[in-house]
């Protein structure tokens, strides 16, 4: 009859697994996902574990992104530990959602890395403006790292 009233004090709160960090806040968690559209852009990322874990074992540079919400856990807890073995910083965003549509994809993903340098070569002018923004990403990255 009436409109249904609604509570928006209850939003959605991902549920978060156990080695979700270093967790991105709201600010970091943004700002890593706008450098991961313009990546995507300019085809600098890998998406999904196999890539990823591929990538990393050819030594390529970047970091990584994984997703805090992931169910089950055991499909992406190696990669922690293997970012670490090869120096690469990496953080957790709350949701597989929006790092999926941060990468212009439908489908939700559970992990990307963003390359340090694009597989091929980019005919735009934006270079140095992504690199800054890389940069100050991986600095950001670096500073919220757990030391064990």
């Amino acid at each position: 009859m009436g409109k249904k009233d609604e509570d928006k004090s209850t939003g959605d709160v991902p549920i978060l697994c156990a080695i979700a960090k270093p967790l991105a806040n709201e600010k970091l968690a943004g700002k890593v996902l706008k450098v991961i559209k313009k990546a995507t852009k300019r085809k600098q990322v890998k998406r999904g574990v196999k890539e990823v874990v591929k990538a990393i074992r050819k030594k390529t540079s970047g970091f990584c992104i994984l997703a805090g919400n992931i169910s089950p856990i055991d499909v992406l807890s190696h990669l922690p530990v293997l970012c670490e073995d090869n120096n690469i910083p990496y953080i957790f965003v709350p949701s597989k959602e929006e790092l999926g549509a941060a990468s212009c994809s439908k489908r939700p993903t559970s992990c990307m890395l963003v390359l340090s340098k694009p597989l091929k070569p980019v005919k735009d002018d934006d270079e140095d403006k992504f690199k800054e923004l890389y940069d100050g990403i991986v600095d950001k990255i670096k500073g919220q790292q757990v030391i064990y």
